[in-house]
């Protein structure tokens, strides 16, 4: 999992560390200084601890002009041990919403499994995003049907194009635009 890179094409565009609004603003990394690990495996130094043991994360992009960030995610989303939607919640997605961030997209194709707890913090960002929406993208297909498993998949846009969505191919302007096309299909 080492070998595991946050995406890092966009970095011209956009870096979380050097943005003050960013929950990561300042923070330092190291290129050859492993220090974090999902259980007994070392992940790549540029993907950021969020406060779980078992879910991490990069900020690829936030427009605040236009309300939408990408976040690329890796690891087991664990809400039922390490309650993973609480402090996603609270530490990212919460600073976000203040920020008038409403659309989110969110990268799942390193995240290796889900298992589900209660949706109470899903409910409460599906309601701040108000006219926004929460788009899952790439996420495997048995991580998929866990979110269906747990009921919660009402709470995102997922499935269908966004399963199989050639993300890296698209800046990030146009990969919003893209989504955003897709949600506004599904939801009319």
């Amino acid at each position: 999992m080492h070998f595991i890179e946050p995406y890092f094409r966009w970095r011209d565009l956009y870096v979380a560390s050097e943005d003050p609004n960013s929950p990561f603003f300042g923070r330092e990394y190291s290129e050859f200084e492993f220090e974090h690990k999902i259980y007994n495996y070392v992940i790549h130094p540029q993907w950021d601890f969020m406060g779980s043991s078992t879910l991490f994360l990069k900020i690829l992009y936030v427009d605040y002009d236009q309300g939408f960030c990408i976040i690329e995610l890796i690891g087991e989303w664990n809400d039922a041990i390490e309650n993973d939607i609480m402090t996603f919640k609270r530490e990212i997605i919460d600073p976000l919403l203040y920020l008038d961030i409403r659309q989110f997209i969110l990268i799942g194709e390193n995240v290796l499994n889900f298992h589900a707890s209660d949706d109470s913090y899903y409910e409460e960002w599906f309601d701040e995003v108000e006219d926004g929406w929460i788009a899952l993208i790439n996420f495997h297909d048995h991580v998929s049907r866990e979110f269906e498993a747990g009921h919660i998949d009402h709470y995102f846009v997922m499935k269908g194009e966004l399963d199989e969505l050639e993300w890296r191919t698209y800046s990030p302007q146009q990969l919003f635009d893209k989504v955003n096309s897709y949600v506004n299909k599904r939801l009319s």
